[in-house]
């Protein structure tokens, strides 16, 4: 018997130590080894392979929960041939107001610029949807959780600017957590800022069209992004100014269900239109197709 145990043990060493590393070393290291090859959807709980998932456009294919989009490929998914100009965000100095909580605020500049390979929360590009000149600008909630700061202000402005230079239409994509604290007032004074900038747009005679994606909170709710001329948005995508808990506590009742969800403002007048993400080219198309002339 013990015998037998000595030979078993001697298995495994024999696996564990030469069989092994033989496998390892022929299958590649484990950094050449992609790990995110399944991702878990958090709506249904169901597996899906990663690569379905971004074929898909993020959008699971059980429950058609809509993950983060990346603003790349959501460039390329609305202008036509995914042909489009970039246009370069306005760069501010960082750290205006020399703020720090636990970490200084231009650490966590490094670490989000790091992370997400941008400078800024904004993304801006300017081309052709269903043939109609448009500028279209994607807020990144992985930068920061998409807070809107001085950078983004006048991004926002150069947009705008730039449809207005254009004759063309401005989009919107937003998904913001508010204000960027760690800009104390300046993030506040982007909110009167970026109105202004849709007011020359108006002036102009051109439409601007927002699309609330999961989440759009905060001061972004509080002022561009309820300005539009249309308002579109993704299926259940949180949208609204403070949380659930802050507004019950404050009126001191129980909100319906699936308050602040794109559906239940659909429902009461808040959003014109909710369109499945891989429908939403196309509705624009028709939009444009309805308000605008065709571009060169």
């Amino acid at each position: 018997m013990a015998v037998c145990v000595n030979r078993f043990w001697c298995f495994v060493s024999w696996i564990r130590n030469v069989v092994a590393p033989k496998i390892k070393a022929f299958i590649g290291t484990s950094s050449s080894v992609k790990e995110d090859l399944w991702t878990k959807c958090p709506k249904c709980d169901r597996m899906i392979y990663s690569k379905e998932l971004e074929e898909n456009m993020m959008v699971c294919g059980y429950c058609f929960h809509h993950f983060r989009f990346h603003p790349i490929s959501r460039f390329d998914s609305i202008f036509d041939e995914k042909k489009y100009d970039r246009i370069e965000h306005v760069a501010v100095r960082d750290d205006p107001i020399k703020y720090k909580d636990i970490k200084r605020y231009v650490d966590r500049l490094k670490e989000a610029r790091h992370k997400t390979g941008r400078d800024e929360v904004i993304s801006i590009a300017s081309g052709l949807i269903s043939g109609h000149k448009a500028v279209v600008f994607i807020m990144d909630f992985s930068f920061m959780g998409g807070s809107m700061g001085l950078s983004f202000g006048k991004s926002f402005a150069k947009a705008a600017d730039v449809a207005i230079c254009s004759n063309a239409a401005l989009i919107g994509f937003t998904a913001s957590g508010g204000a960027r604290m760690q800009e104390g007032m300046l993030s506040l004074m982007q909110m009167p800022a970026t109105i202004a900038a849709l007011c020359n747009l108006k002036e102009a005679n051109l439409p601007y069209i927002n699309v609330f994606t999961n989440p759009t909170t905060g001061g972004v709710f509080a002022s561009f992004s309820t300005l539009g001329d249309i308002h579109i948005a993704e299926p259940d995508a949180l949208i609204g100014f403070a949380g659930a808990r802050v507004i019950e506590k404050t009126v001191k009742r129980k909100l319906p269900e699936g308050f602040q969800k794109s559906e239940f403002l659909k429902e009461h007048g808040m959003i014109d239109m909710i369109v499945h993400r891989c429908d939403i080219a196309a509705r624009l198309g028709l939009i444009l197709d309805y308000i605008g002339e065709k571009g060169s």
